[in-house]
């Protein structure tokens, strides 16, 4: 088998400029598939969108390319080129099986395999890894010219990425990143979403995401971790309580990074009631295991988290269906017995993308609103707003009631808001939400301390591999625990401590072999030189790759998200995302990426991260050293001036420990204008 694959990327690898068509690709039946796009083109425009993917091809083929691709931007709203779709399952095999001059390109190709991966990916032959529009090509065309030249590559070129786009290898060092990655680099102000539906259409850019652009997906495990703690500081924070028995979190979404709400409410011991629209989403996860229980009733649900709040059982309920449905329901049982049977809300939904499959309307079925934002898209639009205003109208009687709900950076309060919705303090006048944002609230002291999410990937693709990693961080964090550390600081490494103890018992495993927790600096350093040294040793059959998510200390600047507790008025400043990813590029970086959206959607947040490869040598751990103390300490110090006390303590104790590190600390200010 391994050599049959072998020989399949190589054979892919090979053949660009392409000899002769593929007739084995298709747009296959039995995979989900995104929503119809809808953008408004001139004719002009149209012929423009082929021509810019005909550029892809020799001339002998443009004909009959030229039907198809019409024919496919006409049905689908964009051109994804079904015809080149590998007849092979795309996963992340071990990356001895890459046809490859470097190592490094042969871990990239690893990572964009697994995003790619039917498992993973939320639309994979759309090239959606997940949140509904997240690309990580924008066609077949772009993954194929990408893994011909990352099996040319040598450790003295780089790959220039335009926006899924493919540019080129440029002559560069072997201390250069192999891969630089921009998505969604629109002028400012021209980043509205009317343009990016056009841009997308033309095939001259696209939405990354976070790490669906940047080839660092690990699957929804990804997010399980981050939803686990906040569920977790959020039973601290809200009810008091670090058990969480009995307790039910009610919120929607069992699709791309919304999947790991079930299992994350299952860790934490509560009851975790989950609504989705989509059967296969759904199924999906009951099927992996990590959705334990599905209902389609809901005086059936009303039933079961009665039952569940009485037997203090950890439970995951996916209700197939509405969210709003199972809001107003939870009014209606409140109004009708006196009882409120929910202490937890939030939401999930891809709200950044509202109107094109990120959100579905109460008013309509799922199948109904499919046909119905492409066929008539405004008329979808006000069925969003209004299913909107009623979702928001359910939430504020059950928080009123005592339920505490936050949003959780999907742009969920940004469009209900824009919809009309009563989700300001005050008027609508008022920028201020009354719903905190989970960041803001829960988790903003977090990047404070230097901790966000850290992941890693053994790419032998061998799961004792991911034991032993996992046997390290169990080491390190314990070591860092035996010294003196604040209590903030030590609370944090004990959450992590016991994530990556369970890690193992809780089939997080999706797609390629990797783990994810949360480090501050010290940490993060440590593990990745732990990690080089088992390389080295042979303790680990592979090369780990390291990454983190965009969302992070350092990675993104988002006002009505990552940066929504910084308060100096520099929230809506990009500087710390843009120049995190400079940074990372010159001090050892694989790879880097810079995104336009991500999380709370297109023109709203900068956002960037890195990849970088452990392969057992000394060059390695210099880079390690040098690239991970920045990654942390960028955003620390950016808090710090801001007025973050706790970002101005991490911050001084960093500059402590090395003599080299110089900082711009904030005066305290003592007089106000009258």
């Amino acid at each position: 088998m391994a050599s049959d694959i072998a020989d399949e990327m190589s054979a892919l690898c090979v053949d660009w400029p392409l000899s002769r068509l593929p007739e084995g690709g298709r747009r296959a039946d039995d995979v989900p598939h995104a929503p119809n796009r809808n953008p408004v083109l001139s004719g002009d425009e149209k012929r423009l969108a082929v021509s810019n993917a005909l550029r892809y091809f020799p001339p002998e083929f443009h004909e009959t390319l030229g039907k198809e691709f019409a024919e496919e931007l006409e049905n689908y709203g964009h051109i994804y080129m079904y015809r080149l779709i590998p007849t092979f399952p795309l996963r992340a095999y071990p990356i001895t099986e890459y046809p490859v001059k470097c190592l490094q390109a042969a871990a990239i190709m690893c990572m964009i395999m697994n995003n790619l991966d039917r498992q993973v990916a939320q639309y994979p032959q759309e090239l959606v890894t997940y949140g509904g529009n997240g690309q990580v090509f924008s066609n077949w065309a772009q993954f194929r010219l990408t893994m011909h030249y990352l099996s040319t590559m040598t450790s003295e070129q780089t790959l220039v990425m335009y926006s899924g786009h493919p540019l080129g290898l440029f002559p560069s060092t072997p201390d250069a990143p192999r891969a630089i990655i921009t998505n969604g680099m629109v002028i400012p102000n021209y980043s509205s979403h009317e343009m990016y539906e056009r841009l997308f259409a033309l095939g001259v850019t696209m939405y990354g995401q976070m790490t669906a652009g940047s080839y660092c997906y690990i699957g929804p495990q990804g997010i399980v971790h981050g939803t686990t703690l906040t569920i977790m500081n959020a039973g601290r924070k809200y009810l008091g309580q670090e058990d969480l028995s009995g307790k039910v979190l009610v919120t929607s979404g069992l699709g791309g990074m919304s999947g790991a709400q079930a299992k994350a409410a299952v860790i934490c011991g509560c009851v975790g009631v989950i609504a989705e629209v989509s059967a296969d989403a759904l199924e999906k996860r009951f099927v992996q295991g990590w959705l334990m229980e599905k209902v389609t009733d809901l005086d059936q649900l009303v039933a079961r988290i009665r039952k569940a709040r009485r037997d203090r059982r950890p439970v995951s309920i996916g209700y197939h269906g509405n969210v709003v449905d199972v809001w107003e329901k939870l009014v209606d049982e409140m109004d009708r017995t006196g009882d409120l049977l929910v202490d937890l809300g939030t939401d999930q939904t891809s709200c950044h993308n509202p109107f094109l499959g990120g959100y579905y309307p109460v008013q309509l079925s799922y199948e109904e609103s499919r046909i119905l934002m492409h066929s008539n898209s405004e008329q979808f639009r006000e069925f969003v707003r209004i299913s909107l205003r009623r979702q928001v109208a359910a939430i504020n009687r059950l928080s009123g009631a005592g339920m505490s709900f936050w949003d959780y950076g999907n742009a969920f309060l940004l469009e209900a808001g824009r919809a009309g919705a009563d989700v300001f303090k005050g008027d609508s006048a008022s920028s201020e939400f009354r719903f905190p944002s989970y960041v803001q609230d829960i988790m903003g002291d977090i990047f404070s301390l230097g901790f966000g999410p850290f992941r890693w990937v053994c790419t032998s693709g061998e799961e004792k591999d991911l034991v032993e990693t996992d046997r390290i961080a169990t080491e390190i964090f314990e070591s860092v625990l035996k010294n003196e550390v604040p209590p903030p600081v030590e609370q944090q490494y004990n959450d992590n401590l016991r994530w990556i103890k369970e890690a193992g018992s809780h089939q997080l495993v999706v797609g390629s072999q990797a783990r994810i927790l949360y480090s501050d600096q010290r940490g993060r350093i440590q593990l990745a030189l732990a990690f080089n040294k088992a390389v080295s040793s042979g303790t680990l059959r592979g090369p780990v790759v390291v990454s983190r998510d965009h969302h992070d200390v350092s990675g993104t600047d988002s006002p009505f998200r990552e940066t929504s507790n910084v308060y100096d008025g520099s929230a809506f400043c990009a500087d710390m995302a843009v120049q995190n990813v400079i940074g990372d590029s010159f001090r050892g970086a694989t790879w880097v990426a810079l995104h336009n959206g991500g999380g709370v959607g297109w023109g709203e947040v900068i956002n960037g991260g890195f990849g970088l490869v452990l392969d057992g040598s000394e060059d390695a751990g210099r880079r390690a050293k040098q690239m991970l103390a920045w990654d942390v300490s960028n955003g620390v110090a950016r808090r710090s001036w801001s007025g973050n006390e706790l970002a101005n303590e991490t911050i001084r104790q960093a500059m402590k420990e090395d003599d080299d590190l110089r900082v711009t600390l904030p005066f305290p200010v003592t007089w106000s204008p009258q």
